[in-house]
């Protein structure tokens, strides 16, 4: 059976627990509660390798039960698997059993069961799960689509940030581990040694996301691609409580859009008793609710020194004042902010994202003066039209960018129609030192045919409101502090 061929006989299951009231996000969930069990056995029993799981957790128990017999010993199961360290107690964490009707459960496990998953190659392995995340972003669009970045966007982004494997990588945003893979396969293509490889996979990639659900299905992605062992290489958490201890090499991320940062804070009967929208931190330079301007000062501090950054921030990371007038001016004086890549519109699956990448690096402070000197900019979004549908980004999209942004020597850039340069002292004279920076003659406003759809027209106006409300609550934030 081929690789597309699983993936369509997988997925096409989906549709019958749809009748059900199963969502695609729960039915992959349950797929990957199940995948694991069945992999485990096969270890077990092909590779002669101990199992990972306790004896009454595993595969064959599930095997001979039907009716409600095997959704309660399913439940109990799962419930038990929660419990558990490691990579099982990542994957099943907060795990429960959504398929209702046993004989739709016993259907799914006669699928799985109908396939030897541990004879296939990691690559497929690997790539089918990848297919399945892909297609539960498309169905579910502001669901899991949100934590899916477009692949290609991904590649371009390691690729000019060029990670060795020595170099360590964390996501703190890292949603289903799309740029965590993408660095792995960037950095292991690099080296035959074992060694090397073996601590590349279990001791460089680090990743940390909010939601339970999606770092289950990330543990998942990580194990099928022979990530991590035993060890879950990423942790359930919000990054933006504290920094901790670690410091690494390189951050790839594109931290969820949303101006609140949702902060809850909990009584000690466990009850939410308040929910504060700033986050509070001695390493953070302002307090804001935007929640893309702290995960920016987050990664300021996790940085190593002559650590390098690559971040999907929305425009008003860009152009925001109060707080984020002041992060950007850190950003230049303390930082070596080089490049920032505008993103066309229509590849994300939230509609109407206008977004960018900024890359910077990070060095010892100076006594006086400045880090960074020129801000390169590439215009991929002006006369650039997009969509998920007819027209979605792919790697031809951004090969002009990497060839302009010259990882190899990024002193020798030279300009072009869509790579231009502005200088440190141009830009802190602009109003809020601002870095939404165009230059390019935008054709599609020359015809009112042209004009994007009303719902995008909409959620623009709506995220500029936002937008001028949060810097006005940042304003009144810092009247109340000088009081």
């Amino acid at each position: 059976m081929t690789e597309n061929n699983l993936v369509t006989k997988v997925w096409n299951y989906a549709s019958v627990l749809a009748q059900s009231g199963i969502g695609y996000t729960d039915y992959v969930s349950q797929l990957t509660y199940l995948l694991f069990l069945k992999m485990d056995e096969e270890r077990t029993d092909l590779l002669k390798e101990e199992s990972l799981l306790p004896a009454d957790c595993r595969w064959s128990n599930l095997l001979k039960l039907s009716g409600t017999e095997l959704s309660d010993k399913y439940q109990n199961i799962l419930d038990k698997l929660s419990k558990q360290t490691g990579i099982i107690g990542t994957i099943y964490k907060k795990a429960g059993n959504k398929i209702s009707n046993p004989a739709n459960l016993s259907r799914l496990i006669s699928l799985i069961n109908g396939e030897t998953w541990m004879g296939l190659d990691i690559d497929v392995k690997g790539e089918i799960y990848e297919g399945l995340l892909q297609k539960n972003a498309q169905e579910s669009k502001a669901g899991a689509g949100q934590y899916f970045t477009p692949r290609p966007l991904i590649r371009a982004m390691v690729e000019v940030m060029h990670p060795t494997p020595d170099t360590t990588v964390v996501d703190p945003a890292c949603g289903t581990g799309g740029f965590l893979l993408i660095a792995y396969e960037y950095m292991k293509k690099q080296t035959q040694d074992r060694e090397k490889i073996k601590a590349l996979k279990e001791k460089k990639l680090f990743g940390t996301d909010i939601t339970p659900l999606v770092v289950s299905l990330c543990a998942m992605n990580m194990y099928l691609h022979g990530i991590g062992g035993k060890n879950s290489p990423v942790t359930e958490g919000d990054s933006l409580m504290n920094a901790g201890d670690k410091r690494y090499d390189m951050v790839l991320t594109n931290p969820p859009f949303g101006k609140k940062g949702g902060l809850k804070i909990m009584g000690e009967d466990g009850s939410v008793t308040t929910e504060k929208e700033e986050y509070n931190r001695d390493d953070f330079i302002a307090t804001t609710s935007n929640k893309q301007l702290n995960f920016v000062q987050h990664i300021m501090t996790i940085l190593n020194t002559h650590g390098r950054a690559a971040v999907v921030v929305p425009d008003n990371v860009l152009f925001e004042g109060g707080a984020g007038e002041k992060i950007r001016r850190r950003l230049l004086n303390e930082f070596n902010l080089h490049t920032v890549l505008r993103l066309p519109t229509g590849i994300f699956y939230a509609q109407g994202v206008k977004a960018n990448v900024i890359f910077f690096d990070k060095y010892p402070p100076l006594d006086k003066g400045h880090r960074t000197n020129d801000v390169w900019f590439y215009d991929l979004r002006t006369n650039m039209n997009l969509s998920l549908v007819t027209n979605s980004l792919n790697d031809s999209h951004l090969a002009d960018f990497i060839k302009c942004y010259n990882a190899d020597n990024i002193m020798a850039r030279t300009e072009s129609e869509r790579f231009k340069k502005f200088s440190y002292d141009e830009i802190i004279k602009r109003d809020k030192v601002s870095l939404d920076i165009t230059w390019l003659k935008d054709e599609s406003l020359e015809s009112l045919e042209n004009l994007p759809e009303p719902e995008i027209l909409a959620d623009e106006i709506v995220d500029n409101l936002e937008t001028a409300l949060n810097s006005f609550k940042n304003v009144m934030f810092e009247l109340q502090k000088a009081e």
